[in-house]
């Protein structure tokens, strides 16, 4: 049995925003949302994160462009642009006279996870005001063109963008993978092809991939349904940013 409370209930209610309200958001409220975000859990009170708030339209325009031309980014009154952020760790250290180690994979990992925690204690806190969010991958289509656009200094990495502004619609809240494939007793189980396979036919109902199924492999003419399984299969079976580690390396973050 689900339990249930005014917390629970804004968590199961989350759906991602693409159509929004030309009502501006005042910088009040941006400034709450990101108060929020400051008080998610973070490393070792490092709080090594950044949030660069987009609101003029020609900046979000060309981040609209760089991030796979998503129209909600142009739509959306705000872009939020969450950062791992090792500058600030840098500036310390000068003060402090030490020498910022930022050689690891685990300085880069440390500064990421802290990102990606504040970024959904924001969404939620956003949600939680009326607003609606959607994430944005694409802002690492053109990592280094978005580090130029938002002058970011070394240090500094756009991991997640994030649309914010007031929905036109109420956004489909998507069914998510049963349980048995997401919570692990003790070890972890690898047996999770029942689990898959219901959770594919559960989103073929939901009519989002109506219209694109494909060839059965070897048999010419029969159609199989185009579902969860075969989406996420054939993108995962490609390889997508390739130039990332070089500029996560370029912006001063070793890898070692």
């Amino acid at each position: 049995m689900m339990m249930k409370n005014p917390v629970l209930d804004l968590i199961h209610a989350h759906g991602s925003v693409r159509r929004y309200k030309p009502d501006l958001v005042p910088a009040s409220v941006v400034e709450a949302i990101v108060a929020a975000a400051q008080r998610a859990s973070t490393s070792s009170n490092m709080q090594t994160w950044s949030v660069v708030a987009v609101t003029a339209k020609e900046t979000r325009s060309q981040l609209a462009e760089l991030c796979g031309g998503q129209k909600h980014i142009v739509q959306a009154p705000v872009f939020l642009a969450w950062c791992a952020d090792r500058y600030r760790i840098e500036q310390l250290n000068l003060m402090r006279g030490y020498q910022h180690n930022a050689e690891y994979l685990e300085n880069f990992l440390v500064a990421t996870v802290d990102a990606a925690i504040a970024a959904q204690n924001a969404a939620l806190a956003a949600e939680s005001l009326g607003l609606g969010i959607c994430y944005i991958g694409g802002i690492r289509n053109n990592s280094a063109s978005v580090i130029d656009l938002l002058g970011l200094p070394k240090h500094l990495f756009p991991i997640a963008g994030m649309t914010l502004g007031y929905p036109e619609n109420l956004a489909p809240v998507r069914p998510r993978l049963p349980q048995d494939a997401i919570l692990h007793w003790e070890r972890y189980n690898p047996e999770q092809g029942d689990a898959l396979h219901a959770y594919d036919q559960t989103m073929i109902e939901t009519g989002i991939y109506k219209g694109r199924q494909v060839d059965v492999p070897g048999k010419e003419g029969e159609m199989e349904e185009y579902g969860w399984l075969e989406h996420t299969a054939r993108r995962t079976s490609q390889p997508s940013r390739t130039e990332l580690l070089s500029v996560v390396k370029a912006q001063g973050f070793g890898m070692k």
